[in-house]
């Protein structure tokens, strides 16, 4: 049997066209997630096998990606760590903030089993997924959990706590990356010893600090994650929001792929992209609110990059934002399947 389209792209074999797969495609704008949504909260979904088995099907169904990425949460790590967290309303929310404690390293307890559970929902999407389908892994990079476990909340912002901690603190700042690492570590190979077949990092809120403070804290904590993944023979894809140019300082020891957000163009990243990393990304989800008329004259801009790129998978340069017409969403995935990338194949 031929492998699937996103990992003969990831073994740098040619394709008729890019695969595509989107970030938060399970949940937010499918309506068969928000029915299911109803009768459980977000723990409860990510802690049942079969609820969140067929919620990281749900989108391979309802818009026809050619992947699934496990449904579950960047901050179980943390959780697994020892820290009190819950999802409210308004977003996860930690008991007691590292950044607000005399010493954060205490009363950090790392125990990998409190992620037995997920193992559980990935031998459940094993077991239900359609033949030939790839399922993606994924963890939090370390700086953007950090930010959370150090600040507390789950609303948006620029992590004002946090930042000051880094600045203040950095030599238990390294000591945490380096916890945080270790278990992220056990926790990728678990995923890909119980079938994940792609890992990807997301790194949300990487360009929250200037690249080279990023560069010297958190990247050696990428590569050694990476190294890890591609030790199990895995692809790694990595997704540094924000970074802007420091993208041209991202190297194949980083990633086998390297996800670009909207705000950078994929023309400008592939000059600046070391030439061994692929692609992936960057439309703007935002654009899903206009009309099919107009979405499409956009993604047409892309064909001819799609026709010189085979290292290339199509995506969204962030995630679905809650309130995008599913309607647009299934007409995004059609019009990448459809089109004619003028490729040889």
């Amino acid at each position: 049997m031929q492998d699937a389209i996103l990992l003969q792209t990831l073994r740098g074999k040619s394709t008729v066209r890019p695969p595509v797969w989107f970030m938060r495609q399970a949940g937010r704008i499918l309506p068969s997630y928000l029915k299911i949504k109803e009768n459980y909260t977000f723990w409860q979904m990510m802690q049942n096998p079969k609820v969140a088995a067929e919620v990281t099907l749900l989108p391979v169904y309802d818009l026809g990606v050619d992947a699934a990425i496990l449904f579950s949460d960047i901050l179980v790590i943390p959780y697994a760590m020892g820290m009190g967290l819950d999802f409210t309303g308004s977003g996860p929310v930690f008991e007691h903030p590292l950044a607000q404690r005399n010493n954060p390293l205490d009363g950090l307890k790392p125990d990998p089993s409190k992620l037995n559970y997920i193992y559980d929902v990935v031998d459940e999407i094993i077991r239900t997924r359609p033949e030939n389908l790839p399922l993606i892994g994924f963890c939090g990079a370390p700086l953007t959990v950090l930010l959370f476990m150090l600040q507390g909340l789950g609303r948006k912002g620029d992590f004002p706590d946090a930042v000051k901690f880094i600045y203040q603190q950095p030599e238990i700042t390294q000591k945490l990356v380096d916890e945080i690492t270790e278990l992220s570590i056990v926790y990728a190979k678990e995923q890909i010893k119980h079938g994940v077949e792609v890992f990807q990092l997301f790194d949300t809120h990487a360009g929250l600090l200037p690249f080279d403070l990023y560069k010297k804290l958190f990247l050696p904590a990428t590569e050694k994650i990476a190294a890890a993944v591609r030790q199990e023979n895995t692809p790694f894809i990595f997704f540094p929001k924000g970074v802007g140019t420091g993208i041209a300082e991202i190297t194949p020891v980083h990633c086998d792929y390297l996800s670009i957000d909207w705000q950078t163009s994929l023309q400008a990243a592939r000059k600046l992209v070391h030439p061994e990393i692929g692609l992936q990304g960057n439309i703007d989800p935002r654009m899903l609110h206009g009309s099919q008329e107009d979405m499409e004259k956009e993604l047409n801009r892309y064909i001819e990059f799609g026709s010189r790129n085979q290292n290339w998978i199509f995506n969204l340069g962030h995630g679905f934002i809650p309130g995008l017409p599913y309607e647009n969403a299934k007409f995004l995935a059609d019009w990448v399947k459809t089109t004619d990338w003028k490729r040889n194949g």
